[in-house]
């Protein structure tokens, strides 16, 4: 393992030529400099520097001119690297989860946005299921988080009524209102308000219903819709093109996209990322 410190000393003889002016730019006495180049050479088994008859000038031997060389390079990435761990001190974390039923690309496209306004923030996301997500919040394991909700239904920072749709796929056949056969469903997992909001609506319509497609994915309920595996229940925003809207289905309430937190005492970059989802989420 190779000192720094007596690599750096190397550097600035084999620059100026001088143990004396070298020293001076080391702040150390010619005397010093000299003894922390012949460790350096005693380290490494070979002459690094050749003096004149008269002591005052040394050149580098060919072996000190590579290990200058050498020593040049991780000095300097030494020094990348003490910048780089400052730089990740002074980042301000915030902790923030998202609804795993959240279109992801959207979601990342917003977070994406707001890093480039706050480069100094380091987010820490976290993807679930917004019961998930209350729990985690109320634990303390992160600092913010977007929720799908009843209505009303608590504090928030921002909050946006969420209007539900049935959805099939193209091609797809549901049975008539009168029929004893089972409405296929494409369903989120227990606690999500989307499949309450399809079970309750069903249920209160006397109409039969089985679960065909489970997955905590948005992704994955879309596709298996318009793939015509079954319908679902999904906000407009999450309506794709090969879907179809049904308009013979049980109706549905809204629900709410909502902005929470921890607590209210809040830093600037953590309120500065609040400013931004609730005008980002506005605006979608």
């Amino acid at each position: 393992m190779f000192d720094l410190e007596l690599l750096k000393t190397l550097i600035c003889v084999v620059d100026e030529g001088s143990f004396t002016r070298a020293g001076e730019r080391v702040h150390r006495t010619q005397s010093t400099v000299s003894q922390q180049v012949r460790k350096l050479e005693e380290s490494v088994g070979r002459p690094l520097l050749l003096r004149d008859r008269t002591g005052s000038h040394v050149t580098a031997t060919e072996h000190g001119v590579l290990l200058t060389q050498y020593a040049r390079r991780l000095l300097a990435l030494s020094q990348e690297a003490q910048e780089a761990l400052w730089r990740d001190v002074q980042l301000s974390p915030v902790r923030i989860g998202v609804p795993e039923d959240f279109d992801a690309r959207r979601m990342s496209a917003m977070l994406s946005g707001f890093l480039k306004i706050r480069p100094d923030a380091r987010l820490e996301t976290l993807a679930g299921m917004s019961a998930v997500l209350l729990q985690k919040l109320s634990a303390g394991e992160i600092d913010i988080a977007l929720v799908k909700r009843e209505p009303g239904s608590g504090d928030c920072f921002a909050s946006w009524p969420e209007a539900l749709v049935w959805v099939r796929g193209r091609d797809a056949i549901l049975p008539k209102p009168d029929s004893d056969e089972p409405v296929a469903l494409a369903l989120f997992p227990d606690g999500c308000i989307y499949r309450k909001r399809a079970i309750r609506s069903l249920d209160k319509a006397k109409r039969a219903w089985r679960v065909a497609f489970g997955s905590q994915s948005l992704t994955g309920i879309q596709a298996a819709v318009a793939a015509g595996l079954a319908i679902s229940v999904l906000p407009r925003s999450a309506v794709l093109p090969e879907h179809r809207i049904c308009t013979d289905m049980p109706p549905l309430p809204p629900t709410e996209l909502a902005l929470i937190g921890a607590g209210d005492v809040l830093d600037t970059v953590q309120q500065d990322l609040i400013d931004f989802l609730t005008h980002k989420v506005k605006r979608a």
